[in-house]
């Protein structure tokens, strides 16, 4: 699928096992006709998830399915209702189409605010899209193996105030509290991460799973939703030019392809 300037809205590489790792906020373009109604602030892309493409490289040998999106999350939030319902009620969030960065940092030149016309191209031109081939290659997955595995990967700055008080934990696990996989496995995970030492970790504490993990995480259906919050403080620098930190990176990727093992073999035997 592709947008009017026909670069492509998403990129799919199919794998060989029931898991499928989506990267929704990996995205850096932000298409010109929406770059110029911008401030200076959007081109910096400062609330990108950074480098998880090259983070969980090794999950293509792995024979993982690895869905990421081109464009920024600044020019759609695909992971957020299409109806843009705030998923933690009571807390700030940014929306289906952002207005500000995590700093609160304007992303629009006055005047040009979104209208719901924008919202609602964008939504169809971005958001479907990238939700089509979600849904397909689930679909796909457990017919052919019964069972799936969707890994959400995230990452965020180690200090938002915005969001969290004081320092995020390194990996904080999400499923919905428990509805959007097997039981007890978020807890299970994080377990793994304290006991591998050095890293800290939680089970559906500030992140519980977004849009994404809540909407197709269906383990009595047999897919299994997990998402991993990743602290980016763990492997690159959280500044600009966001650089991503070879030997930190080293550190942590053995335990990441632990956990993402651990989890598929737990929704196998689910």
């Amino acid at each position: 699928m592709t947008a009017s300037n026909l670069t492509p809205v998403f990129s799919l590489h199919q794998g060989s096992l029931p898991l499928l790792i989506s990267i929704p906020h990996l995205g850096t373009q932000i298409p010109a006709d929406i770059a110029a109604t911008m401030t200076p602030v959007a081109p910096r892309t400062d609330d990108c998830d950074w480098h998880l493409d090259r983070l969980y490289g090794f999950a293509k040998r792995l024979g993982a399915s690895i869905l990421t999106p081109t464009y920024a999350r600044y020019v759609v939030d695909l992971n957020r209702p299409p109806d843009g319902a705030n998923l933690y009620p009571g807390q700030d969030t940014t929306g289906l189409l952002p207005v500000d960065t995590f700093d609160k940092e304007p992303l629009y030149r006055d005047g040009h605010l979104p209208d719901d016309a924008e919202v609602a191209r964008r939504r169809d031109v971005y958001w479907k899209p990238y939700h089509d081939a979600l849904a397909g290659e689930l679909a796909a997955l457990k017919a052919k193996h019964g069972k799936v595995l969707l890994w959400e990967a995230h990452s965020i700055r180690s200090h938002v105030p915005r969001f969290f008080d004081g320092r995020l934990p390194d990996f904080n696990f999400g499923t919905s509290n428990g509805a959007s996989a097997a039981p007890g496995i978020a807890d299970e995970l994080a377990a793994l991460v304290e006991r591998h030492g050095g890293y800290t970790a939680v089970a559906n504490g500030r992140f519980k799973g977004g849009y994404i993990t809540r909407q197709y995480g269906q383990p009595e259906q047999g897919v299994h939703a997990v998402q991993l919050e990743l602290s980016q403080i763990t492997y690159m620098e959280e500044h600009l030019p966001y650089a991503y930190d070879e030997d930190l990176a080293a550190k942590v990727t053995p335990l990441l392809e632990a956990l993402l093992t651990t989890a598929l073999a737990r929704v196998k035997a689910a």
